[in-house]
């Protein structure tokens, strides 16, 4: 700290704040400055809490309204009448429970996958350093940058046809499982935290005469935990909520995911029932992020590891 931010903090009370912004420190001082900033931050809170919140709410609330009341026009906020038992019906009509133990097996079976290859593939790219590591890396890259439907007919040709052994995934969870752990983000995020580890620590291990599976083991995935919650939170609700490719690789409506059941229930059922069929899918990944939201924030947060 320098001599004139010293002189600062001992004139305020409190540390000078550090860098660049579009408020002067003058104006942070001032009482206009000192009421103006907790008024608009409560604002911009409020904003995105309702933006967020609303629609949420909004369906909830709608499932327990009646069909003639969702079709009213103006819509009421209030049903006028509350039915909560649509959610046990919708649970009851559209057999919620066989679709969600498809997206079950479905998404814990992604996240196993994902976990198996990126993990591995980010360690070896940051600790093995191939002579090709750039270039394999910057191919990864490139794909972040394809959208998502330039993909879609090479992948289920491959998967309709796997080179080398023959076989057709179609109707089964590994048609999803397997293209899931080909997720270039993923590598690139774990890569980027496997570069932050001390060095001294991996040589240690190597002097020990540990090789690099039982480093990786041992100590590069103990001192990983944040960032691979984030990386496992990311492939379960990106299976979870997936839609255009289970549509493809599930034909069969026994075997679908909730996500294209839902949709094919849609033109056949009531809307509060549809409705409520939403509210329940989204409830379990609802619940994922209120209870991990802090592994979310540290493990993108985290550049370095603690000694």
């Amino acid at each position: 700290m320098t001599t004139s931010a010293r002189r600062a903090t001992a004139r305020s009370g409190r540390p000078e704040r550090p860098g660049r912004t579009l408020v002067s420190a003058a104006q942070w001082r001032s009482r206009r400055g000192r009421i103006a900033y907790p008024v608009i931050l409560a604002l911009a809170l409020l904003a995105f809490t309702v933006a967020f919140v609303l629609p949420l709410a909004w369906v909830a609330v709608g499932a327990m309204k009646s069909p003639q009341e969702l079709a009213t026009v103006p819509p009421s906020v209030l049903p006028s009448t509350w039915h909560p038992d649509t959610y046990g019906t919708a649970w009851q009509y559209m057999d919620l429970a066989k679709y969600f133990l498809n997206t079950l097996v479905v998404a814990v079976g992604a996240w196993a996958v994902q976990l198996a290859v990126q993990v591995p593939a980010a360690y070896a790219l940051s600790a093995l350093r191939p002579k090709l590591g750039n270039v394999i890396l910057g191919l990864m890259a490139v794909t972040l940058m394809l959208p998502a439907a330039a993909v879609l007919v090479p992948t289920y040709l491959t998967i309709t046809d796997v080179p080398l052994v023959h076989v057709n995934l179609v109707n089964t969870p590994s048609a999803i499982w397997f293209p899931a752990a080909a997720n270039a983000f993923n590598i690139y995020l774990l890569k980027r935290f496997f570069d932050q580890l001390p060095a001294d620590l991996l040589e240690a291990a190597r002097i020990d005469g540990a090789g690099p599976v039982r480093t990786m083991w041992s100590i590069v995935l103990p001192l990983s935990r944040p960032i691979l919650a984030v990386v496992s939170i990311f492939a379960v609700v990106a299976a979870w909520k997936d839609f255009i490719w289970p549509l493809l690789v599930f034909p069969d409506p026994a075997r679908q995911t909730l996500s294209v059941a839902l949709q094919r229930f849609a033109p056949d059922t009531p809307i509060n029932l549809l409705l409520a069929g939403l509210v329940l899918a989204s409830v379990p990944m609802v619940g994922v992020f209120l209870v991990f939201q802090r592994q979310i924030l540290a493990g993108l947060t985290t550049g370095g590891v603690k000694g």
